[in-house]
């Protein structure tokens, strides 16, 4: 029996085994037949291989970096990569995070169907990286095992139903309607950004899209592209300032420096190109799956989709969004080092990503100010909540990446400073006292709805009567 057992938490101590049952389980209970079971599972198993296999590639491009940064400029250099940091996460608080992201899930269809904000989080591979990241502060915080997997389902069930509802009214001024909601661990940064939009007074007439961009910058719209480039010039300015001979002779075992500033960029973007594949993967079978659950359980459901669901709207915003993001991010790192703080260096996927979106909800409401300020606050923002994230992550915060999307500041600081202040209990506390705001605040707001209709149907009936 003890040998059973010992293979039984040998399997579960394996998210991609996890993973691919949560996939069997929603494929069996839409009465699937026995060929998309067995290809929607083994698909998902090899996706993760795939996903965990590319976030090794990244770390291992950016663990030469950070000491060289670090002995160059006497401080901390800390890309906020969610693809770079989740692979040491993974390797040691694998199991407790897949569970808690299958728990989440489940979680967060229940609080659909149980309050009015019926948003289904579709949007997998942020919210198992928003998990690792609870599974961390949890754990570090001194709980259990199981006890990190019961109050971690709640807090990612809960950030998981709240992130959409503040992007979504800012999703209806984009979309024109209220059939798709935004999901994705940039959510509040993107909603500050239709919050500062809003405060600009921009006008939504003078929209980003009736600027002609060049076709000669056709190419940033490649998120692959842009990350090879950008992290090619940063590899290469870093190397410069240290050294051919540094390079030669502490970092590259040898190598011209040029030829390994050239190299560890492009290991970094062929890296990131691996995770998104399995990503990709993992998501065209999962999604599917649990989509169908949902739509069975919860009435008037919203798919809460990624950031690109949003590019189309307004293309020319996406690029001023993320240049104006990632200016904010140069900003931030050159104030934290006149202030001797650890250096955030902008993480280019995250700008690209949440700069871009907020580039988009910012358009909709004040037009060209509104794009750039708004993506600006969002840059500002993802730059101060890594460095802030650092001192909650344990041992996780001092690798050179880390979360890089405000939702994981929101989250994981509420998390962290009550594990800080009061130890495990309080944490507990918070998450059960933030359920019950949650149920609250929906019946407040069904109420409120209620009185509205009620007061409009009187006031039509009052104009019948008149006429």
């Amino acid at each position: 029996m003890s040998g059973f057992l010992d293979i039984l938490v040998q399997l579960f101590r394996q998210p991609s085994i996890l993973v691919a049952l949560i996939a069997l389980v929603g494929l069996s209970l839409q009465k699937k037949g026995p060929s998309d079971m067995m290809k929607g599972t083994i698909k998902t198993f090899v996706g993760f291989l795939v996903l965990s296999a590319g976030a090794s590639v990244v770390t291992d491009s950016l663990t030469p970096f950070g000491t060289m940064f670090t002995d160059v400029f006497h401080v901390q250099g800390v890309v906020p990569n969610n693809e770079a940091i989740v692979g040491p996460v993974l390797l040691e608080y694998g199991t407790t995070s897949a569970l808690i992201f299958f728990f989440g899930m489940v979680l967060n269809v229940v609080f659909a169907r149980l309050t009015r904000f019926k948003y289904i989080y579709l949007s997998g591979h942020v919210a198992l990286y928003q998990s690792a990241m609870i599974a961390v502060i949890l754990m570090v915080a001194g709980m259990s095992q199981w006890e990190a997997i019961f109050w971690g389902a709640l807090a990612e069930a809960l950030i998981t139903t709240v992130s959409p509802a503040v992007v979504q009214p800012f999703m209806r001024k984009v979309t024109g309607n209220d059939d798709v909601a935004l999901g994705h661990t940039g959510g509040f940064g993107i909603a500050l950004s239709g919050w500062v939009a809003r405060a600009s007074r921009g006008n939504p007439e003078h929209s980003t899209e009736h600027i002609n961009v060049p076709k000669s910058l056709g190419f940033v719209r490649d998120s692959t592209i842009v990350v090879m480039l950008s992290m090619g010039l940063i590899f290469l300015v870093v190397a410069l300032i240290a050294g051919p001979t540094y390079v030669t002779e502490n970092i590259s075992d040898g190598q011209n420096y040029v030829i390994w500033a050239l190299m560890s960029a492009g290991q970094f973007a062929a890296g990131v190109f691996i995770i998104l594949a399995g990503v990709r993967v993992i998501l065209a079978e999962i999604v599917p799956a649990f989509k169908g659950i949902s739509e069975r359980l919860v009435p008037n459901a919203k798919p809460a989709l990624d950031v690109p669901i949003t590019f189309t709207f307004a293309p020319n915003a996406v690029m001023i969004g993320f240049l104006s993001s990632l200016v904010a991010g140069l900003v931030g790192m050159a104030i934290m080092g006149v202030a001797r703080t650890t250096i955030i260096i902008p993480g280019i996927v995250a700008h690209f990503m949440t700069g871009g979106a907020s580039g988009v909800i910012g358009n909709a409401q004040g037009g060209r100010r509104g794009a750039i300020l708004g993506a600006f606050a969002n840059g500002l923002f993802i730059t101060i909540v890594p460095l802030l994230l650092l001192g909650v992550l344990g041992d996780i915060g001092t690798a050179n990446a880390t979360f890089g999307d405000s939702d994981y500041g929101v989250i994981g600081l509420y998390l962290g400073y009550l594990g800080q202040f009061g130890g495990k209990w309080l944490i507990a506390a918070g998450i059960a006292v933030a359920t019950v705001a949650l149920f609250v605040i929906s019946i407040l707001m069904d109420r409120r709805s209620a009185t509205s209709r009620s007061v409009a149907n009187v006031e039509s009936a009052g104009v019948s009567a008149g006429s």
